[in-house]
Formats: structure tokens, sequence, C-alpha cells
């Protein structure tokens, strides 16, 4: 069964029981990819119209108490105002996303978006009173579902709104990744272990240093995500066109934006120059830069655990969760798919950093027709991290086994360790007991009898986890090593 809709272009056939109508039809053909929008944005446009309607409602309410004479003031019905609200609760939640058929790469600066929404709020809104499915004479998509609205305000609240509590999901999963690291830190606090400069065996230092450097870096990606909230907090709902507020009530531009925070209790504001939070897409960039300095850390530390138990690691002091068969031909092997999986993720939130801050850049005069693509990879980066963080903690920090016996027989065993004798007998005298090590594949203790330089007893002071990881020497150091002479 279909239904015929018209608009200013011609007629077209909708099935039946669709809930959108011939603006969102038209757009799935004009934009032929299946590149599905984003549920979050999907939802929030649902909260951001059920706002407005709540405040449209109280609007005319008080229009009928103090000029009940301006009857044409009174645009839609209560009743009809109520089924609205509905609907648009319900897309809040996430129902009805198989009617929203406009793909996320489009043109036309998000009014398919829009649409679609509002066909879905107006035949929802006419099912619901029990009418036929397309009887806009009753609710109008235009005139009804987007009263006092235009595109161009609601489409990127509703970004803001969705941004925001993705936002709050990330936060969340940054911090849980964090205390997951802080256990290990602070179980492997004097495990000692060779650290590496340029990939190359440098100074003695312990697992717990490794994993502080890892803590305090995800502690600056909170901090940082935290304020982002900041950057984006003015919305222009309301603005209409351009900012304006051309065809809206001035109670609506005030009042709407209060409604939304009542809503979803977050921290969003009215902008104070409606024009430029219109127009302006600046802070997309800067809070992406933020999301991008995350993936940076993400695939960091998914490089450094994924080098440190590999195969090509000698006698590993660490080793990494086994996920999966790593090959259909290889018996046996296993893969680090988890830190490929995040260097993966790292990479696309590069790409999509580029693109926003390029499109952002394409903001002309007063409006940046390219919000779906923007939004588009900013909620999909923000997706990207969230499911890299809670993968990291669930499928590999905690289930990594750190190898204390190994890393410290690795170290004893290398020569990096006599940096920690310079202090007491010098460079040179250092670089031979080094050489003796290499030549005599010895460990530092038989190393540092045959050059006579140090003893036993002080090669064993100087490399206890106490004195070779705290920060500097002091004239007390001196003194012990003399006493041990």
């Amino acid at each position: 069964m279909m239904r015929k809709e018209k608009d200013i272009i011609g007629e077209k056939k909708i099935p039946a029981e669709a809930l959108y109508g011939i603006n969102a039809l038209r757009a799935c053909e004009n934009f032929p990819n299946d590149t599905r929008f984003n549920v979050r944005w999907y939802k929030a446009m649902g909260t951001v119209k059920q706002a407005l309607y709540l405040t449209i409602q109280r609007y005319q309410a008080e229009l009928q108490q103090q000029y009940p004479e301006l009857k044409t003031l009174q645009k839609i019905s209560d009743e009809h105002l109520q089924a609205m609200i509905k609907a648009a609760s319900e897309i809040g939640q996430g129902k009805h996303t198989d009617h929203f058929i406009v793909p996320a790469i489009q043109g036309g600066a998000g009014t398919s978006i829009n649409m679609n929404i509002n066909e879905i709020i107006s035949n929802r809104a006419l099912q619901l009173l029990n009418h036929n499915l397309g009887s806009y004479s009753i609710i109008d998509p235009f005139e009804s579902a987007n009263l006092f609205q235009s595109t161009n305000d609601v489409v990127p609240t509703a970004l803001k709104m969705a941004v925001m509590m993705a936002l709050n999901e990330l936060e969340e999963k940054i911090n849980a990744l964090r205390f997951s690291i802080e256990k290990q830190e602070t179980s492997h606090r004097d495990s000692l272990r060779i650290s590496y400069t340029q990939m190359q065996a440098a100074v003695p230092s312990s697992f717990g240093k490794l994993f502080s450097a890892y803590n305090d870096a995800l502690s600056r990606d909170w901090w940082r995500v935290s304020k982002c909230f900041e950057r984006i907090k003015q919305a222009n709902l309301g603005g209409s066109a351009i900012g304006t507020g051309i065809t809206v009530p001035r109670y609506v531009i005030m009042e709407a934006i209060r409604e939304l925070q009542k809503l979803t209790d977050l921290p969003l504001t009215r902008g104070e120059n409606l024009v430029d939070t219109t127009s302006n897409l600046d802070n997309w960039t800067e809070i992406h830069a933020t999301l991008k300095a995350h993936a940076v850390n993400l695939e960091k530390i998914s490089n450094d655990l994924r080098l440190l138990a590999s195969d090509v690691s000698d006698g590993k002091s660490l080793s990494l969760p086994q996920k999966q068969v790593g090959s259909s031909v290889m018996p046996g092997k296993v893969n680090p798919v988890i830190p490929e999986y995040i260097i993966s993720i790292a990479h696309q939130v590069y790409a999509n950093d580029q693109q926003i801050s390029a499109l952002c850049g394409q903001s002309l005069l007063e409006l940046n027709a390219y919000i779906p693509s923007i939004g588009h990879a900013v909620l999909n980066t923000l997706d990207l991290l969230i499911s890299a963080c809670d993968t990291m903690k669930t499928n590999m920090i905690e289930g990594m086994k750190v190898n204390a016996e190994n890393a410290y027989h690795q170290l004893i065993n290398n020569s990096s360790v006599t940096t920690a004798f310079v202090p007491f007998i010098g460079y040179h005298k250092s670089a031979e007991i080094a050489k003796i090590m290499k030549k005599e594949q010895s460990d530092v203790f038989a190393a540092a009898e045959i050059s006579g330089y140090i003893n036993k007893k002080q090669v064993e002071e100087i490399i206890k986890p106490e004195n070779l990881l705290k920060l500097g020497f002091s004239v007390k150091d001196f003194i012990n090593f003399n006493q041990n002479d």
C-alpha cells in the first residue's frame, strides 16, 4: 500500500505505514549512500523538539490568558501539541529510528535531518490522534512540527546536546581506564626494568614509572575533555535561520533553551550573539583537537605495550591477554588485536580532525552548509574513543601480566644498568664495566668485581628499587656508598 505526498517540486509515492515523508525520500534519492546517521544526534533532535513544543505550549497558554482576543497568534491546538510532545519524546528515547532514512553524509546544511524528524513527529502525532498518516492538513511537518524553528538552530543545538552526552560517557571511560592503569602502577611500583630511548636500552627504571606516565597522560585527557563542555555550551536555539530570531516569538527565544536545560540537565546556554553561534564553528575544531590529543595518548600506550609484549623482544617481561586466534594458516599464532584496534581508531580520529578543520573553514557568510558532515565526524570520533577506552581497560590492561623476575634479569644483564654508577665512580669507569658485561656476557655483579671499581655490596645498594627510582641523588648516597667500600 502506498500514499501520495506532494511538495513544490512534485508528487511522490510513500509506503502507507511510513512515518517519513516526501522530504526524507527525496534526500535518500539525492544522497545515495548508506552511512548511518548517528543515533545520539537522532535522539537529541527529538529532545530539542520536545523542549520547543513545551515552550510553545506555555507561550500559547500565556497568550490566551493575557490576550484572549488575539486568536490569530494561537498557531496550534493544545491537543496537537500534546501529541507532538509525545512523538518527540519517543524520538528522544530512540524509538522510530527505522523511519529516519536520511544518510549521515548529505548536502543542504541539515535540512534533510530536520525534515525527516518533522515528518516522523507529524505522522506519529497523527497516529496517536487516530488520523491517517500523511494527513498534513491536520498536523503539518512545516507549519506544525517545525513551528518557530529553523534547521539552522535546531540541528546544531541537537548536535551540541548529543556531543555533551557522549563527552559525559567518554569522561567515565577515561577515568575507568586510568584507574585500571593506576592499579598496575601500584602493583609494580618497584618492579625494575630497562627503559628505552630511540628503541635502545637506556637507563634503569620500573614498570611503576612506566605506568605512572600513562596514568598522568590519561589524567590530562580527562581534564581536557571536562573542559570541552565550556567550549560548546552556547547554543543558537531560537535564533532561526541566521541567528536574528526572524519568525520566532521573543518568548520562545528566551525560554526554549531553559526548557532544554530542564529536560537534559546539561550546561547548555543561549548564545550571547546568536549570529556568531550560528555562523562560526571554530569551537568544533577546538574540542576535536582535545579529542585528537586523547587519541594520541591511546596510540602511544598501545604501541608501547604491543612492543614490550611482542615476540621480537627477547625474554618478554610483559604479556597481553590472548583474545583471539591470530592466523588462518599459522597454528598457535595470537596477534595483539586490541592494540591494533586502538591504533586504527586513533588514525581514524586524525582523519576526522582533518575533515572537521577543513569543513569548519567553509562557514561562508551566515551559515556553514557542512554541519551534517562535521557533526557526523565529531560523534564518530567520540564513539570510537569510548570504544577504545573500554576495550583497552577490559581486554588489555586488566589482563596484562608483568614478569618482574624476567625484567630484573634483563636489567642486571644489560649494560644500561651501569648508568646508575656514574655519580659514584664516573662515566669512564662505568663505561669499562659496561664493556666487560658485553665482552664476558656477564651480569653487572660479575663485571663490577672484574673491574675492581665497585664491589658487590655497593652494586646491590645502588640498584635497590628505593635507591634506583628516587628522584636524583643526595650527599647521603655518597656516605652510604663509601661505608660499603
